[in-house]
């Protein structure tokens, strides 16, 4: 066998990292290997929404049939009910808006989906488990830039490019800041050394995320009738807000709770970020919630608590030849159910340049150039939308807020009925990429990239 035009690490099994495997493994020429800190390729959390944009690119990878067996409801572009918009934190509930999409949003188990696209990685992809990435090291005194990485066990192993594909606490990312602050200082920048030193670490945001799954027979016989049976529901409320559905062919409920305190944004967490707790914890905050809502919380005996933990802007998802997707890259809120599918289109745009056989180890920095100028700027648009419809969600939006239930008589119906109706229109403006763009442009616009001349003050430019 010939060596490989390219040698690929992609640290991190998850849904990022898996589907850039998937797509780069169909190459013959380039080598793959898949890190996995974890014993097994397994995926924490229980439900994953797609919207229409990444649905695309999944159907671009031929993952469409397989995936569409595991959907809640088989994916087609007709209009469908993707969410309806409820204010429930008071006795009576009030429905306000029914958001409606191409294909509406694609809900499926997560562990459903990731064993979709397990099963589409090559032979040839070589996939390890047990192997945390601490750190890598890029030699650039050689004629092509070797990286080393080192992985917790105490081994290490070599590649042409890394992929840090290793969630929020990724220690790639952790790296690269380091690399670019030290570029930053040789440059003059210490102005830029503090910004990127602040930006190396995850930040938590202020909220906790309650999850769970709900056999939907047991909610059945508390509430036969219960809307969140056949409709996806997010359900708003002061400080707290609740995004429920049915996954798994409509066998379960997916639930998640989030209470927020924006006055603690960016503050450490000093507790466990994942943590089982009993639903006792966060009853309290839900007490006032209509009956339907209080269904929910009688059907769940323990909960899974997240610290919600995003990042900061970075100058560069690049540095040398190392590229940071996911997580890794532009951790952001769930309000937009987006995580996922901006992982999967960075997965998508990388690999589709990698396999260009224009990109070799000489022209791998053009590549690279190519993927952080197209996904960088949309991922941080994202990142900022997704935060604004936290502010909405939990009616802490400046001017948007609630002190009490919304009327729907008397004197004051009608302006708590436009504050609703302006909560819906923006998350709406903030939300639409998700089902009226598509990532065709951008991949265009990155594959022409690569036919530019090359610019040896790139990497410079990034850090001053």
């Amino acid at each position: 066998m010939s060596s490989p035009r390219l040698r690929v690490a992609i640290c991190g099994g998850g849904v990022g990292g898996l589907t850039c495997a998937a797509a780069l493994s169909r190459c013959q020429d380039i080598q793959v290997d898949v890190y996995e800190a974890a014993s097994a390729f397994t995926e924490v959390g229980a439900g994953i929404g797609v919207w229409p944009r990444a649905w695309k690119v999944l159907c671009a990878l031929g993952l469409a049939e397989d995936l569409g067996k595991v959907a809640i409801v088989p994916p087609d572009d007709q209009p469908k009910v993707a969410f309806h918009f409820r204010k429930g934190d008071q006795a009576e509930g009030v429905d306000f808006h029914t958001l409606v999409t191409p294909g509406g949003m694609l809900a499926f188990h997560r562990a459903d989906f990731h064993g979709v696209i397990l099963r589409h990685l090559s032979p040839r992809c070589r996939t390890y488990t047990r192997k945390r990435l601490v750190s890598y090291h890029q030699n650039t005194s050689s004629p092509h830039s070797i990286i080393t990485l080192y992985f917790k066990d105490g081994t290490s192993a070599t590649c042409d490019v890394l992929v840090g594909a290793d969630g929020v606490k990724s220690a790639a990312r952790r790296t690269m800041v380091e690399e670019l602050a030290t570029a930053a200082k040789v440059n003059g920048r210490p102005d830029h050394v503090r910004k990127l030193q602040d930006a190396a670490p995850p930040k938590w945001s202020g909220t906790l995320a309650y999850r769970a799954t709900i056999p939907a027979n047991k909610l059945r016989s508390l509430l036969p009738d219960h809307r969140v049976l056949e409709n996806p529901m997010v359900y708003f409320g002061k400080n707290t807000q609740l995004t429920v559905y049915p996954i798994a062919r409509g066998t379960l409920i997916n639930f998640a709770a989030m209470c927020a305190r924006y006055d603690c944004e960016h503050t450490t967490f000093d507790q466990p970020w994942v943590q089982d707790v009993s639903r006792d914890e966060l009853l309290h905050d839900f007490d006032q919630w209509e009956p339907e809502v209080q269904a929910l919380f009688k059907c769940i005996d323990r909960v899974n608590r997240w610290a919600v933990h995003t990042t900061l802007p970075l100058p560069s998802f690049v540095s040398g030849h190392v590229a940071l997707l996911g997580d890794a890259a532009h951790a952001m809120m769930p309000y937009q159910g987006a995580g996922a599918g901006q992982s999967i289109e960075d997965a998508y745009v990388l690999a589709t340049l990698l396999a260009d056989p224009r990109t070799t180890r000489a022209t791998l920095d053009r590549a690279l150039h190519a993927y952080d100028t197209v996904r960088r700027p949309f991922a941080h648009r994202v990142q900022t939308a997704s935060r604004e419809n936290g502010l909405l969600y939990t009616l802490n939006y400046p001017g948007l807020t609630f002190d009490g239930p919304a009327r729907t008589s008397g004197s004051h119906a009608r302006a708590d009925e436009k504050k609703l109706a302006e909560i819906k229109s923006r998350i709406c403006r903030n939300w639409a990429w998700a089902w009226e763009t598509t990532i065709d442009a951008d991949l265009q616009r990155a594959v022409r990239m690569l036919d530019e001349p090359p610019d040896p003050e790139r990497r410079r430019r990034v850090t001053s």
